[in-house]
């Protein structure tokens, strides 16, 4: 199966524009977002839609390259026409990737472009903005799963840990956050961007996120991710947070499970690479509610280079919201985690024709759905790991949508 029919006879436009935009603005209730440090694009309308099969993610690149590459471009078409999605947390589900007819992309050199894709016959115009919703005037926020049921998971896990079962798994719980009137995507975004601007902000088809971790970033034959595993909290007092921060550097249990993140990142990109290195040492990056272990991992691809969407395949789902060995640890997940991830701890992000672009694990992300927001939270649990910690963890993590949303 091919998806170039519904991309045949598009054509891509691009041009420079002088004037600035909200890419908030520009994307409105309905499109799409990927920015981060002021830096990205927003696209609205939909010139075509890539669908990939149940059972296909393996095919994805080849796939969406298709469906791009039937896109025709009208003089020098920079940047070029891209598909961005949000791929489900099980990689045996289907995925959808949107084409934007319209999309304004911001350089990190400021520079600014339109891109417009359709039958190349339309005016080419960067989308106006529309009036925000009325917000909600009532929230309500429901635990999925009773957190005391929850901590007995854990403890469950860490006893199937003990005997060998496996060496880590990641345990995930969710909140249903109710309003008396539809959510409307735009000034949570607008939120999550001045609370987090170092996150990846995302939003695609009523997803949307604040990831604070790159999966992977294909430029050229530059590749680059960085996982991130372990967290603490941060209570607003700097030397507090230096001292958690500290902790989290020293903890035994933390690096054990950060360590299993890194080598499988490391070891599942290295036959793709003519070089590849990681940081020798983790660093912790700070967030406004928590802050974590990361490692940059950075290489150069051997030719002929894989898409992004080929090494998303083979990363994910990682350590760091699957667990280790994968297979164990997914399959503990099936069968007591009781969880529909959706597009919770997948991954979201974007591809060009060839096969660069960028992607960032799902994480602090919430699925809208008329008035129902559901907002999704996980830790990885070790051998030592103490269920009211691991509770404590995902509470802190929370507040990243919780603190967009509950503003009435």
């Amino acid at each position: 199966m091919t998806a170039v029919g519904p991309t045949a006879g598009l054509v891509a436009r691009a041009r420079r524009i002088d004037e600035d935009h909200d890419l908030v603005d520009v994307a409105g209730a309905d499109g799409v977002l990927w920015t981060r440090e002021g830096v990205g694009f927003a696209g609205r309308g939909v010139a075509a839609a890539v669908d990939v099969p149940a059972g296909e993610r393996g095919r994805a690149g080849e796939i969406v390259a298709a469906a791009l590459a039937a896109i025709r471009p009208h003089g020098t078409a920079a940047p070029p026409p891209l598909a961005i999605g949000a791929l489900p947390y099980d990689p045996d589900a289907p995925a959808r990737l949107i084409v934007p007819a319209r999309t304004v992309w911001r350089t990190a050199e400021g520079v600014r472009w339109l891109v417009t894709v359709d039958d190349g016959t339309a005016t080419p115009t960067v989308p106006a903005p529309e009036p925000d919703r009325s917000a909600p005037r009532s929230v309500g926020v429901e635990a999925a799963r009773d957190p005391a049921d929850w901590c007995d998971l854990v403890a469950r896990a860490t006893e199937r840990i003990g005997a060998g079962d496996f060496d880590k798994v990641v345990l995930a719980r969710e909140l249903v956050v109710t309003a008396d009137r539809p959510w409307d995507p735009r000034p949570l975004l607008r939120r999550l961007r001045t609370a987090y601007p170092a996150c990846h902000v995302t939003h695609v088809d009523g997803f949307l996120c604040a990831s604070p971790e790159l999966l992977v970033a294909r430029r050229g034959d530059l590749v680059r991710a960085q996982p991130m595993a372990g967290t603490a909290p941060r209570v607003g007092d700097p030397a507090a947070d230096a001292r958690l921060a500290a902790g989290l550097l020293a903890d035994p249990t933390y690096r054990r499970e950060h360590r299993f993140t890194i080598d499988m990142v490391h070891d599942t990109l290295l036959p793709w690479c003519s070089f590849l290195d990681a940081e020798p040492e983790p660093s912790v990056v700070s967030m406004a509610n928590v802050q974590h272990l990361a490692t940059l991992v950075e290489g150069r691809l051997s030719v002929p280079e894989p898409s992004v969407l080929d090494l998303v395949h083979a990363l994910h789902p990682t350590p760091a919201v699957g667990g280790m060995p994968r297979a164990e640890a997914l399959a503990f997940q099936r069968a007591e985690e009781g969880l529909d991830r959706r597009r919770y701890a997948g991954a979201v992000g974007w591809v060009d024709a060839d096969g660069c672009g960028e992607f960032a694990v799902s994480v602090r992300c919430a699925e809208l759905d008329g008035t129902t927001a559901r907002v999704y939270a996980g830790c990885g649990i070790v051998g030592d790991s103490e269920p009211a910690k691991e509770l404590a963890e995902t509470q802190a993590k929370f507040q990243a949508l919780l603190g967009a949303l509950v503003r009435i």
